[in-house]
């Protein structure tokens, strides 16, 4: 928020309700494989290792893609046959990192809107001995509007990305 006042929440030059913006979830993993390794099983192989109870679609799920390009989508397939988006690639940049907008609205629906979803950037830096530094922020929670605080706390649970990276990590060679 630029030199817009604030005050109960309201805007004082537009009067539209502004949240707070909340601390951005960050999170890390070391993992026992290269960048370009990394990297892949993050985002080529991402269906190998996120449990398939973390999906917002109506019917169960098949698998999770990830299309590999800017303006790509991130969504689980169904069983039903259908699609279901949770995400849209912003940045494409394989091996070093990737970014994208977390589509999952704070009623656990999708969220199509990019005023309204929160952005998440994965880095993937190459360490000593061949290893990799995997690091994940979450953050803009503000943009879901009101309910975005149980966005932020449910991806900073115990079950939120920590819990991600460690099945992730374990896929990618097991935790340096």
């Amino acid at each position: 928020m630029a030199a817009t006042e604030v005050i109960g929440g309201l805007s004082a030059v537009s009067g539209v309700h502004e949240h707070q913006a909340a601390e951005p979830v960050r999170r890390s993993v070391r993992v026992r494989a290269t960048a370009a390794r990394a990297f892949e099983v993050f985002a080529n192989e991402i269906d190998t290792w996120w449990p398939a109870t973390y999906h917002i679609g109506s019917s169960a799920p098949k698998r999770v893609v990830v299309e590999g390009r800017e303006g790509g989508s991130i969504y689980t397939e169904q069983e039903d046959g259908t699609n279901s988006p949770w995400a849209k690639v912003l940045s494409w940049e394989p091996p070093h990192r990737l970014v994208f907008a977390w589509q999952v609205s704070p009623a656990f629906q999708y969220e199509s809107d990019p005023a309204k979803n929160s952005e998440v950037e994965v880095s993937f830096l190459s360490v000593a001995d061949g290893n990799t530094e995997v690091k994940l922020e979450h953050r803009d929670f503000n943009r879901h509007g009101d309910g975005h605080e149980g966005v932020r706390a449910m991806v900073d649970a115990e079950d939120g990305w920590g819990a991600l990276l460690s099945l992730f990590a374990a896929k990618a060679g097991g935790e340096a």
